[in-house]
């Protein structure tokens, strides 16, 4: 009799933990389903939401995470330096500000005095401009950053001798809007209407030769943008 109660207790608590662990892997896919092809939901919404407004997805948004937003988020990636694999992970979801990065302190500080010097050029280069023009001001520098011609840093890039005269007048020194900052925001969140451009320049101001020489990719508002 207590062999056979014995048995009953151990048959139910291995019962039990076979019910525990399924529901643990379940709850597990669920969040990981959450940000990848099939998925639905409020974040989906949120992806498709950003990616629609950069210029990366033109589908519905309705909060599925079909082949559409599948494809956005891949050339997303693709284009931020991303693993390509069509899910949107922390650091997808980071780069498209969504949700924390798990960076370490360090990268937090410097991603902020990023966000901020970027926002003081927005500010002096282009208060006034088009909200989309501001934007691609930003992206100017950001693609500066990541061409080899010029510094790998936003600081660099900004204060490289000579690439901003609102540098030397002093003009950077301004507070910034909130919609300069903003517009930093959504340019370092991948976001680039100059469509890779790594210069700029008003044709009604501008005396270089060399500048007009170059080709251009959009104008937006006063600014002409080429490479």
């Amino acid at each position: 009799m207590k062999r056979n109660k014995k048995r009953i207790i151990i048959c139910l608590v291995f019962i039990v933990f076979l019910m525990y662990n399924a529901f643990i892997r379940n709850d597990l896919n669920h969040v990981e389903a959450l940000s990848k092809y099939g998925s639905r939901g409020d974040e989906v919404t949120q992806i498709q939401a950003k990616l629609k407004r950069w210029g990366y997805y033109n589908g519905n948004i309705d909060g599925i995470y079909g082949t559409k937003t599948l494809n956005a988020v891949k050339y997303f990636q693709r284009k931020n330096g991303l693993t390509v694999d069509g899910v949107a992970g922390p650091k997808t979801l980071a780069a498209m500000g969504i949700m924390q990065s798990s960076n370490n302190s360090g990268s937090a500080v410097s991603n902020t005095n990023d966000l901020n010097l970027l926002a003081r050029l927005i500010y002096a280069e282009s208060r006034g401009e088009p909200y989309a023009g501001q934007v691609a001001v930003g992206a100017v520098v950001l693609n500066r950053v990541k061409s080899s011609s010029f510094p790998n840093t936003v600081s660099g890039v900004i204060y490289q001798t000579g690439a901003f005269s609102v540098v030397s007048d002093g003009q950077i020194n301004l507070s910034p809007n909130e919609t300069a900052k903003k517009a930093a925001q959504d340019a370092l969140n991948g976001w680039d209407p100059s469509y890779g451009a790594i210069y700029y320049y008003n044709p009604n101001t501008a005396t270089s030769a060399w500048i007009w020489s170059r080709p251009q990719t959009v104008q937006i508002g006063n600014h002409k943008f080429c490479k």
